[in-house]
């Protein structure tokens, strides 16, 4: 608020010589406010303390970030730091691929029919030759039957041209002897000869037509047994197809409505593992080569393996080739077109010298100031390590110095971390 003064007048009159009517209001018209000796008021440090308050907040939320940098735990993903063992193989190349079974079969009838029976369901083992259905056998069984009677009315001719042959013969011999004694004519003789030559040829057609007979009614027998439908090899049933009463025949003659399958049935025994490797590390795969796979459904089961074959095909689309790797051990968890991962593997040894060290995953390895370091977890807290890198085993890298076997590192490091930080476990690790 402006300061004021009074002003007064240069002189006193004596109140007394004053008019009495106009003493008050004449006094209150000489009071007024000197508004021209006003001094205006400074404000103290207005320009510059806002600034100071900035700098303070600045200063804590350093303090701050710094105190809860050390002592809030910072979730982290650890690898184990692994000895290098010349006696134990590493690995050189993973890769992703599917279970096969190389021996696979769509069962089908061989004729067309009806179905009369289905004895197979999914997951049943059955052995070879079991019969897996049946189809309706009327059809063969009257053509078996005809076959039959054929063979009957032949066998019978056969038998009424033998004894007529029998009696031609001795005819003929008779007639030979009279013909040396000249009591019968020579036409005579070659009348009874002729008859036995055409008996013996009649008997040998009907001989030959029983053999024909005996042909058909064999394929008769076939086309019967061809409606009793039967297990190629030994398997287990992944797939039935059809029903009774639906009409199954080995060509799809009546499109959608006709089955060409009764069941598939796979042989667990043949089951192996196909993979696709990149060109460019399919130097690393050789035949033989041991191998470790890993079921995507059991990943802590660990399959030994072997290579089987390099496919000698690339496919110029992904720019891979083919692997086949047989499994060593056979088990009812493994079935066909599971996802599975390999590990190939090879002793760790460089210029045919054994490794020495450690061995841990490659992203555990970070840079601090140009040097490589490792961050060892232990107690709650992590520990910066200098290391020494050695060469690389697939994904993984040999460490010569800085860490110990049986060590917990640090995976993939944030760049925020420290030496003597705080950290835990990531909770699905931990768990």
């Amino acid at each position: 608020m402006t300061r004021g003064k009074w002003s007064e007048p240069e002189s006193s009159p004596d109140p007394r010589h004053l008019p009495a009517a106009n003493s008050t209001p004449d006094l209150l018209k000489e009071l007024h406010i000197d508004r021209a000796g006003a001094k205006p008021h400074k404000s103290i440090g207005r320009s510059w303390w806002p600034w100071m308050v900035v700098g303070v907040l600045i200063i804590l939320g350093i303090t701050i970030f710094s105190w809860f940098g050390y002592r809030v735990p910072v979730n982290i993903r650890t690898v184990p730091a692994v000895a290098i063992s010349s006696n134990h193989p590493v690995s050189v190349l993973d890769a992703t691929g599917y279970v096969v079974a190389r021996r696979t079969s769509t069962v089908s009838a061989k004729i067309t029919g009806r179905v009369r029976e289905v004895l197979i369901e999914e997951g049943q083992h059955v052995q070879e030759d079991e019969i897996m259905a049946t189809l309706d056998p009327i059809d063969a069984s009257a053509e078996r039957n005809l076959a039959i009677a054929k063979l009957a009315v032949i066998s019978s001719q056969v038998s009424s041209i033998q004894a007529q042959l029998i009696e031609a013969e001795a005819n003929a011999e008779r007639m030979r002897t009279l013909a040396e004694q000249q009591l019968v004519s020579r036409s005579q003789y070659d009348q009874a000869i002729s008859q036995r030559d055409s008996l013996r040829a009649q008997l040998a057609t009907a001989r030959r037509n029983i053999e024909s007979a005996n042909s058909q009614l064999a394929i008769a027998e076939i086309g019967l047994d061809n409606t009793v439908i039967r297990a190629p090899f030994s398997g287990i049933v992944t797939a039935k197809a059809a029903q009774p009463g639906e009409i199954v025949s080995p060509l799809s003659a009546g499109g959608g409505f006709t089955r060409t399958g009764i069941g598939t049935i796979v042989d667990m025994n043949s089951l192996e593992v196909e993979v696709d490797v990149g060109e460019s590390f399919i130097g690393r795969v050789t035949p033989k080569m041991p191998v470790e796979a890993t079921l995507n459904a059991y990943p802590s089961w660990k399959i030994p393996a072997e290579v089987i074959a390099i496919i000698p095909a690339a496919d110029r689309g992904k720019a891979t080739i083919k692997v086949r790797i047989a499994l060593n051990q056979k088990d009812p968890r493994i079935v066909p077109d599971m996802g599975v991962r390999v590990s190939f593997l090879e002793l760790p040894t460089r210029d045919g010298a054994p490794l020495e060290g450690v061995r841990m995953a490659a992203t555990a390895v970070t840079q601090r100031n140009q040097q490589d370091v490792a961050f060892v977890f232990s107690d709650g807290r992590v520990e910066q390590r200098n290391v020494v890198r050695g060469t690389h085993i697939g994904n993984e890298v040999q460490i010569v110095s800085g860490l110990t076997a049986g060590e917990q590192v640090v995976n993939d490091p944030p760049d925020s971390l420290k030496d003597g930080a705080r950290a835990k476990l990531a909770e699905d690790q931990a768990r």
